[in-house]
């Protein structure tokens, strides 16, 4: 299942991103290329050129083309497909961020996967110049957000509907590239996923272990791993999915590229110790109640980029691509810093023989309600690179850096550490959590015995 590219490493790319989610809650649908203005503006495919930019994750998302059963609609992706042309920027295409198809299907639905295939053909006999494809952006978190904590539809909380949810996406994607592939024969998949760690208190340990394999689900699935004597696969089997873990490994379709989503909140903390945070952090998994907390708060995490590279690296050995790095905040200087901390890591992790493609510059518009998680129209905007105006889009720091590295600069060693390495970011009290090397520790521990 191993793939390694022959000869030497072309140079780090820049790729970028607009925040491009389109989601349901119940029957409210939420387009954040709406909430952008990035629909409405062509033109920002020029800043993203002139800043040096080669390759964009382009929606052509299946809710907002195929607006009745059977009637698609191509006049917005015919306009930025032509567009990125004239600028050269290559499209790695994406055709679900988040959603759960137009109103007639779901992701519960056994009409989902192949609906999204049939869809899947049709895009790539309108753009059969393509070669790079995300049919469905993180299926994982995907299935946790619609599945098991009822944020979006189909709005399910439990462990069986989630499996349900990330299981057909699994086969939506595998379906819709045979389909591509018949058109694209060298159409390469570029899977992305959120993915971080779970550290813990011991009480909380067995919940950590079993969220540091789960991360790996989508991945795993595609690439026919989750057979027998794999840690997931009978209690996936004891769930009654026994059929069709079979049919996947048996039918398997591998990422040509590993996508990387990482953020500062994605490595989490798990504590059985309530009383110190605060109520709306409280959860649990019926058996143990415990705070599930971001891990930046509690313990030392200096090594989040290089670490998470080396793992995927190691599990997988295909090449990767960092596909979304962006800090929400609303400090400039802080998103330059988490960009060329993330920038000189993949520079650093290429030095170790680990085939880092490119980063992706990502929300490059900003976005806005992610501080609620789409649960609400509207919510808390964030910047991107580019902020809006009435003129068009006006270039941020972060656009400055972007147009640097890729030139071939080397980013310069930040003046002040990002916030997510100073003192201050320990909101409750990192030393009454143990040791941070012991808590690393034990959770590598872990992660060597599955």
């Amino acid at each position: 299942m191993t793939k390694v590219s022959a000869g030497p490493m072309p140079p780090l790319a820049l790729w970028g991103g607009v925040e491009a989610t389109v989601n349901r809650i119940g029957g409210l649908w939420l387009d954040q290329l709406r909430e952008s203005g990035h629909h409405d503006r062509p033109d920002d495919l020029d800043q993203f050129a002139d800043h040096g930019i080669s390759a964009l994750r382009q929606p052509i998302l299946w809710e907002r083309t195929e607006h009745a059963c059977g009637v698609l609609d191509w006049s917005w992706p015919d306009l930025w497909m032509a567009r990125m042309a004239q600028r050269g920027l290559r499209p790695i295409v994406g055709l679900l961020h988040h959603g759960s198809g137009p109103a007639w299907t779901g992701l519960a639905e056994a009409d989902f996967a192949p609906g999204l295939a049939a869809y899947a053909e049709a895009v790539a006999r309108r753009y059969p110049w393509v070669e790079d494809w995300t049919p469905v952006n993180e299926p994982l978190t995907t299935a946790r957000f619609s599945g098991l904590y009822g944020h979006w539809y189909p709005h399910h909380r439990d462990e069986t509907a989630f499996w349900t949810l990330l299981l057909n996406q699994v086969d939506a994607t595998r379906l819709s590239m045979r389909a591509i592939r018949r058109i694209i024969p060298h159409a390469r998949l570029v899977q992305t996923e959120d993915f971080g760690q779970t550290y813990a208190t011991p009480s909380c340990q067995p919940q950590a272990d079993h969220d540091n394999i789960r991360r790996f689900a989508s991945w795993d699935l595609l690439c026919g791993m989750v057979v027998r004597g794999h840690p997931l696969h009978r209690h996936l089997c004891d769930m009654g999915f026994h059929r069709r873990l079979e049919a996947i490994a048996a039918d398997p379709c591998p990422p040509d590229v590993i996508g990387l989503n990482h953020y500062v909140t994605s490595d989490r903390f798990l504590d059985h110790r309530l009383a110190r945070y605060p109520a709306h952090m409280h959860g649990g998994n019926g058996r143990i109640a415990y705070a599930d907390v971001e891990a930046v708060r509690v313990i030392d995490g200096e090594d989040t980029w290089a670490r998470h590279l080396d793992t995927l690296w190691s599990r997988y050995r295909r090449p990767i691509a960092i596909t979304e790095c962006h800090l929400g905040c609303d400090c400039p200087d802080e998103q330059v810093r988490w960009f060329a901390e993330c920038w000189s890591e993949a520079l650093a992790a290429r030095q170790r023989g680990v085939e880092v493609l490119a980063v992706t510059a990502w929300a490059l518009v900003g976005s806005t309600g992610w501080n609620a998680l789409l649960t609400a129209p509207g919510g808390l905007r964030e910047r991107g690179a580019f902020e809006p105006t009435a003129g068009g889009l006006e270039p941020m720091p972060l656009a400055g850096l972007l147009r640097a590295v890729a030139s071939g600069a080397y980013p310069a060693a930040a003046a002040i550490p990002g916030w997510w390495r100073r003192p201050e970011r320990f909101l409750f009290g990192a030393a009454d959590h143990g040791s941070p090397v012991e808590a690393r520790a034990q959770n590598r521990a872990a992660l060597v015995a599955h």
